[in-house]
């Protein structure tokens, strides 16, 4: 008997006119999925929905209502845990477990509640925020230059800058020129020394001038080491007052353009907020106001703060100018007139109060054992 040949499974699927598969073939499919399900899960409480051209859903099982008065209790609840469900959620099916007679829920993707937040997003956002403060704080410093906006003016605190900004210029110019002499000086004691040098060396080469160059080679030495003496008094005087200048006042002037920017702010969102209440309240505009007024409020907390940090740093430099300018001035003035006058013991003591280290000529020099 001959065989027969294996036939085309799409073959054996009875068609109607429509496109639409017979009932025949819909009982064989069920009575088929019936013997491969497990014992308590039926298809009279299970419907099965495959996916179509114009389906929504794709392999989903769902589990109806189950008849109180011919279902055991054991096949009452459908427990995803058991091998059914283990095999459907592998087959990429959702179950849907009825609970106590409620609307059927199906399952769908599992969503997180707190979604991970993009990193480009949040960059962008805040390029945002950036370029809007900056539009507004740009249009506020165009308007008061043009005189067409107002500004927040505290007049007490801005005097205070004023006097700080000028002052910070007239220590500059006294530094600059105590540099210069310091310049000028060490030369003058460097000559001074090689001058002294040429002296003892004649007073050894001419025995009729040996007293002459004598003297004059121990008055050129004594003149070098109390320059010295006064060069190391400057420089101590150079490096107080650099510190003051370029360290305490321009962190003060720092926070005073920090307080500026503050204020350009709160006035650029003040003038923002006052635009808003002068129009129309309707609907659409009340959310503008309100966050307005919140921005607002952000502002000016931001710029009372920066304000009174400024007078504080004020306050306190003020305070520390005087003390630190008083001594050094002090020092100046005491070592120019003890060098001046030749009163070498009265300069040396003048460093000593101060507590000032001269440096040993060469000390800073490395010896032959660090050159090698």
């Amino acid at each position: 008997m001959a065989q027969e040949s294996p036939k085309n499974s799409a073959a054996e699927i009875p068609v109607t006119s429509n496109g639409q598969l017979e009932d025949s073939h819909e009982h064989s499919f069920n009575r088929d999925l019936k013997c491969s399900l497990p014992v308590g899960l039926g298809l009279s409480e299970t419907k099965i929905t495959s996916h179509g051209f114009d389906g929504a859903k794709e392999g989903v099982v769902e589990a109806g209502q189950f008849p109180s008065s011919s279902a055991s209790p054991k096949s009452s609840v459908i427990s995803p845990s058991s091998a059914a469900a283990s095999r459907l959620a592998g087959q990429g099916c959702d179950l849907i477990i009825p609970t106590g007679g409620r609307a059927q829920q199906k399952s769908g993707p599992v969503v997180l509640a707190d979604e991970v937040k993009n990193p480009a997003m949040e960059k962008l956002e805040l390029v945002r925020k950036w370029s809007l403060n900056t539009y507004k704080c740009t249009r506020q410093i165009i308007s008061e230059k043009l005189g067409r906006g107002s500004r927040t003016v505290d007049l007490e605190l801005e005097a205070q800058i004023d006097i700080l900004r000028d002052n910070k210029k007239k220590y500059e110019n006294i530094l600059r020129l105590a540099q210069t002499l310091s310049t000028q000086l060490f030369q003058m004691v460097h000559t001074q020394r090689q001058l002294g040098d040429a002296f003892a060396d004649l007073s050894l080469k001419s025995l009729e001038l040996h007293e002459e160059f004598g003297y004059n080679a121990d008055t050129q030495k004594l003149l070098a080491k109390n320059g010295e003496t006064l060069l190391g008094a400057i420089n101590f005087f150079i490096a107080s007052v650099n510190t003051l200048v370029n360290k305490t006042i321009e962190d003060t002037l720092l926070t005073v353009k920090q307080y500026e920017s503050a204020r350009i702010e709160y006035d650029a969102y003040r003038t923002d907020l006052e635009e808003l209440n002068l129009g129309p309240r309707d609907a659409n505009t009340l959310p503008k106001i309100e966050q307005s007024q919140q921005l607002f409020q952000v502002h000016k907390e931001k710029y009372d703060k920066m304000r009174n940090d400024v007078s504080i740093k004020l306050k306190f430099l003020e305070e520390n100018k005087v003390k630190v300018l008083h001594n050094q001035l002090v020092l100046f003035h005491n070592a120019i007139a003890a060098y001046f006058a030749g009163n070498q013991k009265q300069l040396e003591q003048t460093l000593k109060q101060f507590h000032i280290k001269l440096k040993t000529p060469g000390a800073d020099a490395p010896s032959w054992l660090e050159e090698q």
